[in-house]
């Protein structure tokens, strides 16, 4: 099928597909649910027979056609049921990140004039009924978890239970009207409303179309030969297009089911449990897993720490040309099964991975050895690149022609060119129609054509044609020698060394390039606990001698890692701090997706940017900081400035000579 041509009349819309999937899938697993420590499980039949009775009851609230409903909770099937009876109703979903404070939330819903929202449970109500008067559009809260809601007035509330209740209680009078909205539903109708992370400002409302949503997951799914058989786990944010592609989209395409686990506590138990045959994680968590197993590793016994190196060496050589059906000699076949028997298949199991068909990673690079490290295993872990105006797809890496460098190639249906700057443009079925009462960023984003202009700078290499990305073009900077200055490129090296978390690196139109670091306290912790090095708080590990040596180790490697590249090996590290406190989306430091929020973070900590660049071996500060129950407070810290040693570039070294 083109990767352009219209969608087929019986599938143009989400109801129909869930109609299909009912039909033709009727007894295979739609979703499942842990709760309690048990697995529940729904057929599609039994899902359509869910959805259909809330969109009914919908129907008899009053919801009326176009109106917008946020959602407001963790991944669960009553969620993604809520969302599609929306969508039966004729009506417009509009996820909301469940972590947002109420400020952020009153926001998004006020912006798209939500009339009703469906939640998870006490706190998700208490939010909006801290907001209630700047929601003047707000009619209904319907929730899921009925806990400590007894006391509350119910005028304005309504559990899901209830919902459903009165949809098949009116089913004789709202039939009809649910079966005439069904067929109402055009492709060129609103599908979805997704609120952008805000990096530079407020968030933007990415409207998306039935089109646009479903003929990606159409061609997505040929692109991997997703089907009914796939099992994922869904357990990344709601209101992130990732998760609406990956757990609504391509889910209903293709009729596979979508696992949701119990909590975010007991994600990597339910991982395991389920075997995922399709997953996609941020490079975030591959890292994680990977410092888990390493820390692991150090904890066992010496004949196992040798078999696991010996093996993991055997795998890093041979596993990718497996992988991609290269050639490989009989002698490496064989010790690769052994080390499979060994080390491979019970690390695989031990992590959940051990099914997974096709593995994707995306949001931030990835680091190349932690990348080889799992395809060297066997699995066909890939890299996309995209954004919520693409709807998510823009390259992605075909089987046997994966890198760690690079991003893919354009996507079923996409196109992609590069402006005079470098910066990447594309146009594709799945682009955005608009952002919502915003023609303004709408005009500056997307031309006449339909080219969408992606904010960051790359180039195709020129043997494979693959996309690689440099950085987000405005944060590509200059140094006051000309020199390009690219931020994020400086920052992911950092974040590949398991013991830093985040890293926020300054340059532009200065002398030399600095970085703040924040440790990770995961593995830096559990070091600290091996070495018997104690400590009371993240302040105080974070400042510890033998922490900033460990740091400045990983400093001066990315810095001769760096000085290979002739285009950026300039933005070496002359000068580092670790920061007394995590960057954190409550403070405003980072996006709800974890991304850096870099103009923020200059003018909250200007002094220790000047700092690093005056000469100063330490600086003082007092930080605001929010906790968890909301509440504010002061740390105040004095952070050491080091120096780091840098490495002259090839080209300097013969000028030196």
């Amino acid at each position: 099928m083109s990767d352009t041509k219209p969608l087929p009349g019986d599938l143009d819309s989400f109801p129909k597909l869930i109609q299909r999937n009912a039909r033709d899938f009727a007894d295979r697993p739609a979703y499942r649910e842990k709760e309690f420590g048990i697995w529940q499980s729904w057929t599609w039949a039994e899902a359509r027979e869910a959805i259909e009775a809330i969109a009914r009851g919908f129907i008899a609230m009053g919801l009326q056609p176009g109106d917008h409903v946020a959602i407001v909770g963790r991944n669960r099937p009553h969620f993604y049921w809520s969302m599609l009876a929306v969508q039966y109703a004729g009506a417009i979903p509009v996820p909301v990140y469940q972590d947002s404070v109420a400020d952020e939330m009153a926001y998004v819903l006020d912006h798209c004039g939500a009339r009703f929202a469906v939640v998870q449970d006490q706190e998700q109500v208490d939010k909006l009924t801290e907001v209630s008067s700047r929601l003047p559009s707000m009619e209904r809260i319907v929730y899921i978890d009925p806990r400590g809601l007894r006391r509350y007035d119910h005028a304005a509330l309504v559990s899901l239970a209830d919902l459903r209740k009165a949809g098949e209680e009116t089913r004789g009078e709202t039939e009809g009207e649910l079966a005439a909205r069904v067929a109402a539903a055009k492709p060129g109708d609103t599908c979805i409303i997704l609120y952008t992370s805000g990096t530079t400002g407020r968030p933007k409302g990415v409207v998306l179309t039935n089109a646009n949503v479903l003929i990606t997951a159409r061609n997505s799914c040929a692109f991997d030969g997703l089907t009914e058989k796939e099992d994922i786990l869904a357990y990344l944010p709601m209101a992130w297009v990732g998760d609406y592609v990956f757990s609504m989209a391509q889910a209903c395409w293709a009729g596979f089911c979508v696992n949701c686990p119990e909590s975010a506590e007991t994600m990597h138990t339910d991982l395991r449990e389920i075997g995922p045959t399709y997953f996609f994680a941020p490079p975030r968590f591959f890292e994680g897993m990977l410092t888990s197993i390493m820390i692991r590793m150090e904890d066992a016994s010496p004949l196992k720490q040798r078999l696991f190196h010996k093996y993991i060496d055997v795998a890093k050589r041979v596993g990718p040309a497996l992988l991609d059906g290269s050639q490989v000699s009989a002698g490496d076949r064989m010790r690769y099964r052994i080390g499979r028997a060994l080390v491979y298949g019970p690390l695989l199991n031990a992590t959940g991975l051990s099914r997974v068909r096709v593995g994707y990673t995306a949001g931030e690079a990835i680091g190349p050895e932690i990348f080889e490290f799992y395809r060297s295993l066997g699995i066909n872990l890939k890299q996309l690149y995209g954004q919520t105006e693409g709807t998510i797809y823009i390259t992605q890496q075909p089987d046997g022609e994966v890198s760690a460098d690079t991003v893919g190639v354009p996507s079923p249906g996409v196109e992609v060119r590069l402006g005079d700057s470098g910066e990447v443009f594309y146009r594709s079925p799945g682009t955005f129609a608009e952002y919502y009462r915003n023609p303004e960023a709408t005009a500056e984003t997307k031309d006449a054509e339909g080219w969408v202009a992606t904010g960051d700078a790359g180039f195709f290499e020129p043997d494979s044609g693959h996309l690689r990305i440099i950085d987000r073009a405005k944060d590509v900077g200059k140094m006051t020698d000309g020199a390009m200055f690219a931020p994020k490129y400086v920052e992911n090296k950092l974040k590949f060394y398991p013991n830093i978390l985040e890293a926020v690196a300054f340059g532009h139109e200065r002398d030399y390039c600095t970085a703040f670091i924040n440790i990770d306290l995961t593995a830096v912790g559990n070091w600290a606990e091996r070495n018997n090095i104690a400590y009371a708080s993240y302040q105080e590990l974070a400042g510890h001698p033998r922490v900033y040596a460990a740091v400045q180790e990983h400093v001066e490697a990315v810095n001769r890692s760096i000085a290979d590249d002739p285009m950026l090996s300039q933005c070496q590290i002359r000068r580092f701090l670790v920061l007394h406190k995590e960057l954190d989306a409550d403070d405003g430091e980072l996006t709800r997706t974890r991304k850096v929020r870099r103009r923020i973070i200059a003018e909250k900590y200007a002094p220790l940017v000047t700092a690093l660049y005056d000469g100063s071996d330490s600086v003082y500060i007092e930080t605001e900081v929010t906790y968890e129950d909301g509440r504010k407070g002061m740390i105040k810290a004095t952070l050491e400035i080091r120096d780091a040693a840098v490495v002259a570039p090839e080209a300097q070294k013969v000028a030196a000579e």
